[in-house]
């Protein structure tokens, strides 16, 4: 049995198959997914489990350089945004580089889900509870 804080196969398979730069979409329950996007569903019911557990297992196991987010994140959910900031504060400390932080229009990130190699659905219900990860390196 994994020793590590991921436990599901095929988050722990992504995230061990990541490249520099590949990119993975966490998102909460309503955002539309590609079809010919891999879908790992996790969503239980509302709010389980949640966009932020999500995003904290997924910065343990993976080295993330960029996130982009849709601008109205901060607009119409302010609380999870700044949590999701302090997180990527966090991570910076941790694994001591820099996470670049960019904003798109909701419209643009969802065509930018598409180039994801994964979209990782969670069972959130906050409006706009959505990132993309782009994966660094850890040297």
């Amino acid at each position: 049995m994994k020793k590590s804080a991921l436990l599901n196969s095929e988050l722990s398979y992504l995230t061990a198959t990541l490249g520099h730069t590949d990119e993975i979409t966490i998102c909460d329950a309503g955002l539309p997914i590609p079809e010919e996007t891999l879908r790992i569903d996790l969503a239980l019911t509302h709010g389980i489990p949640s966009f932020l557990d999500t995003v904290r297992v997924i910065l343990s196991e993976s080295q993330i350089e960029g996130v982009v987010m849709a601008s109205e994140l901060a607009q119409v959910s302010p609380e999870l945004h700044a949590a999701l900031l302090q997180e990527f504060k966090d991570e910076e400390i941790r694994c001591g580089k820099s996470i670049e932080i960019t904003y798109v229009s909701h419209e643009e990130f969802k065509v930018r889900t598409q180039d994801s190699r994964a979209v990782i659905r969670t069972g959130e219900c906050t409006p706009y509870a959505n990132v993309i990860f782009q994966a660094g390196v850890v040297f």
